[in-house]
Parts: structure tokens; sequence; C-alpha cells
């Protein structure tokens, strides 16, 4: 079951990758990826705490122009196989996540750097091949570019799953306390700079009501996750239907009113 567990781990890190280049259906995004591989491991409830911790280190963070970003979608994998496979206490998981998975994430940066650069060389030998009219030849130079991407999240995955417990405690030996307590105070501070990154880019002006109510029935009522989504879809609904039956010449004075407004400096 292990094997198999391994295996799967590292194909979903081969198929992230690809995936956010191409298809687009599980992306790298920590949340999702994350349930996938606590559902390979067994361990749902330990993996979404993760992978939780670790998309809202991702809020705000995004390879625009073909920039390279940390692999948070990494160091979800990573952090929840080392992980699941170590300990069995949430709060210990988090910080071996942490330890193990930052870390990884930022390696990411490096080895995507690397695959764009070795890609290079890829698409002139395919565009040399086409120019030579050598189309099969072609095809077959085009398939390297995905393997290469492909491999930049597999081999690193791959280490943690080859040497597993070992590569943990090496790390967790070599590396003082105060270093590993300070990637835990990151950790939790890191979702904070997240979210007011990706505030930023929001009207949050314009629907401070909104924010304002969902924070009250987050922090004081207590109020689960998927209660506050469902209170966002029923106001944003709201809102949509009140819009959507004005005549074309008041929604465009709304509109006008309202410019300039979407996005907070």
């Amino acid at each position: 079951m292990e094997i198999l567990q391994g295996i799967l781990i590292i194909a979903l890190a081969f198929w992230m990758v690809l995936d956010q280049q191409g298809f687009v259906i599980t992306t790298w995004f920590p949340s999702i990826i994350g349930m996938i591989a606590g559902l390979i491991m067994g361990d749902m409830s330990t993996a979404m705490v993760i992978a939780g911790t670790f998309q809202l280190m991702a809020l705000g963070v995004a390879n625009i122009g073909g920039s390279s970003v940390p692999n948070y979608g990494l160091a979800t994998v990573v952090g929840i196989y080392v992980a699941v496979r170590t300990t069995h206490d949430l709060e210990h998981a988090k910080a071996v996540a942490l330890a193990v998975g930052v870390p990884v994430g930022m390696l990411g940066i490096q080895l995507d750097v690397l695959g764009k650069l070795l890609n290079t060389y890829v698409s002139h030998a395919a565009q040399k091949a086409l120019n030579e009219g050598k189309f099969k030849k072609m095809e077959r130079t085009l398939w390297i570019g995905p393997l290469i991407f492909g491999l930049t999240t597999a081999v690193p995955t791959a280490l943690c799953v080859f040497f597993g417990d070992d590569i943990v405690k090496m790390i967790l030996n070599v590396v003082p306390k105060w270093f590993t307590d300070g990637l835990s105070i990151a950790g939790s501070m890191l979702p904070v700079v997240g979210i007011a990154l990706l505030l930023q880019f929001m009207p949050v002006k314009k629907y401070l009501t909104m924010l304002i109510i969902g924070f009250v029935v987050s922090a004081y009522l207590n109020i689960p996750i998927l209660g506050i989504a469902l209170l966002g879809f029923a106001f944003a609904y709201y809102y949509f239907t009140q819009n959507i039956h004005k005549t074309p010449a008041a929604a465009a004075e709304t509109n006008t009113m309202e410019q300039g407004d979407d996005f907070d400096e």
C-alpha cells in the first residue's frame, strides 16, 4: 500500500504542473492538490489543514507573464506525504509539513526557471525541424517540453518518497530548533500577508459592509467556512438579481458613478 501511495503521489506531482500549463483541471492550487493527496494518503483531515495553510500563503501570488513564484502546490504534496508518514499528531504534522514543504516550495522557483531555460532549447530544436520539413521529428521534440516541466516537480517529490522519514529526520536534526520555530511562526503570519495582498485587488471599499459581516460571523459566531461561503453566495446572488432588472440607462448611470471604485489603491 505504501508503494502504491508513493507512486500516486509522484504521479500527482508530475501531473499538476502539466495541468497548470494545459488543461487546468486540477491546477496546482494547494486546496485542490491537497484534497487529492489526502485521498491518496488516507488522512483527509490532516491533508486539508496543511493544504489550507499553504493555500492561504499562496493568496495574491501568481506567475504573471511567465514569472516564477514559490510552488506551493509542490510544497503541499511533499508536506502532506511526509507529515502523514511521520506523525499522527495534527499540530506536529503541520509543523513538519511547513519545515519540509516551505523549502521545497522555494526550490520550486529555481526548478521552474531551469525548466523554462531547458525548454527554450527544445523550442529552438522543434523550430529547426519545422524549417527543415521534418514534421515527425518536430512532434517528437515537442514532447520533451512537458516531460521537463513534469520532472521539475516529480523529481523532488520522488526524493521525499524514496527517502521518506530519513530525509525529514536528517533535516530536522541539522536545522536548529529556532529555525523550525521561526518557520512555524512565519507559517502563521504568511496567510495574513496573502489575504492582505488579495484584498489589494478587490473592491473592499465598495463592499466593506459584506467584509465586516463575514468577519463577524466567522470570528464571533463561529460559523464554519461553508456557512460563510453560502452567506457570501446569497449576498452575491441578491446583488446580481437586483442589478440585472435595472433599465439599461439606470445600469449605465450606476456603472458611471461606481467607475474607478472597483480597485482600492
